[in-house]
């Protein structure tokens, strides 16, 4: 190649690099969010979930696009989040989505409702069962769009002031429960109250309520419930897989390059993994050293488990009846739920129950 030849190519590749340079720039812009918990900083696994998704978003983009995570109270009240999304007072939160149920009942599905999934089973039809795309039809009329971003699997059923022998224990009770549960036992005579998780031990001390339900023994042992009210209850029959969500302010997300979308969605499952297995790694050691420190577990009676069901399925028709939205995911959620479970009885129950009761025997 003659000199002047080799000098005009270095010269059109060196230009073609300029220019492409900027483009590159704009794909991968610096972008500061900041995303609300409605969780206190205390409980490293759900409000860790947050900085676990706050850490890949950074680590994808080179530190690009950083997610600041405040703890719930640094900005709003920890049941304020999904306001601050929808307002715009912030990009996103992680929350949950049934503390929102005063708003719509609708709510619950994206997180948990009685007698519902389990956690593999709400992952299924989030991700494959149209789960996702039905909750951000509804979500979108309040602004938001969201993915699933962690869970704390099947949860106990709280922290009890006296023992529950017959339905007649929970007559007059006052309990913290969030979502949709609290209107199930209403109808069995409790008086549901709804608390963000820093406010609960404060009212158990004091006998503002009676019963509290949070999450499971690695949770619970950090907040402390066992001292003040001594009967650990399970199941938690109406958060047999909680999922936690992103929230994200719809504007916001169409702001975002194509990339960084695909960047947040692939976050929140790393979120929505590792939260999860944080919560399977920590409670048998948590349960263990409640029931040493004297927590005494007791089942929920056979009687009391059926008269919630029933109670349940009572008000899932009453609200189906009244609301669209609700009838249209509940018919999606319990048709994908009794498929689950034809196959669940088969395999993974056949399995566990063989092993449980073999490490029993070793």
């Amino acid at each position: 190649m003659k000199r002047r030849h080799f000098l005009k190519a270095a010269t059109a590749g060196l230009a073609a690099s300029a220019v492409a340079a900027p483009a590159i720039a704009q794909s991968n812009p610096e972008i500061r969010w900041r995303l609300t918990s409605s969780f206190p900083k205390s409980l490293d696994t759900i409000f860790g979930a947050g900085e676990v998704f706050a850490k890949a978003v950074a680590d994808m983009t080179d530190n690009r696009f950083h997610v600041q995570v405040f703890a719930s109270g640094e900005i709003v009240p920890g049941l304020q989040a999904a306001d601050a999304v929808t307002s715009g007072t912030v990009e996103m939160c992680h929350t949950a989505s049934y503390y929102y149920v005063g708003k719509d009942p609708t709510f619950a599905f994206g997180t948990a409702v009685p007698f519902g999934f389990n956690q593999r089973m709400i992952d299924a039809w989030m991700f494959t069962g149209g789960g996702i795309e039905l909750m951000n039809e509804f979500y979108k009329k309040y602004n938001i769009v969201a993915f699933p971003a962690g869970n704390t699997g099947a949860q106990m059923g709280g922290w009890f002031r006296k023992e529950i022998k017959s339905l007649d224990d929970l007559k007059g009770m006052k309990m913290r429960i969030g979502g949709f549960a609290g209107r199930v036992l209403a109808k069995l005579g409790v008086v549901a109250q709804q608390l963000a998780g820093g406010d609960i031990y404060a009212a158990l001390e004091k006998g503002t309520i009676d019963a509290a339900e949070w999450v499971g023994p690695y949770d619970d042992e950090k907040l402390g419930f066992h001292k003040v009210a001594p009967f650990y209850y399970y199941p938690g029959w109406w958060e047999g897989g909680p999922m936690l969500h992103n929230f994200i302010n719809i504007g916001k997300w169409n702001e975002l390059p194509k990339n960084y979308q695909a960047i947040v969605q692939s976050a929140s499952h790393v979120a929505n993994t590792i939260m999860m297995a944080r919560y399977d790694a920590g409670n048998p050691g948590a349960l263990r050293r409640l029931v040493a420190g004297g927590a005494q577990l007791r089942s929920f009676p056979q009687a009391t488990m059926d008269a919630c069901y029933t109670a349940a399925n009572e008000l899932y028709n009453e609200t189906a009846a009244k609301n669209p939205d609700f009838k249209k995911i509940h018919d999606s959620v319990m048709a994908f739920r009794n498929e689950q479970y034809l196959w669940w009885q088969v395999a993974e129950y056949g399995y566990d129950s063989f092993m449980i009761r073999a490490r029993a025997r070793t």
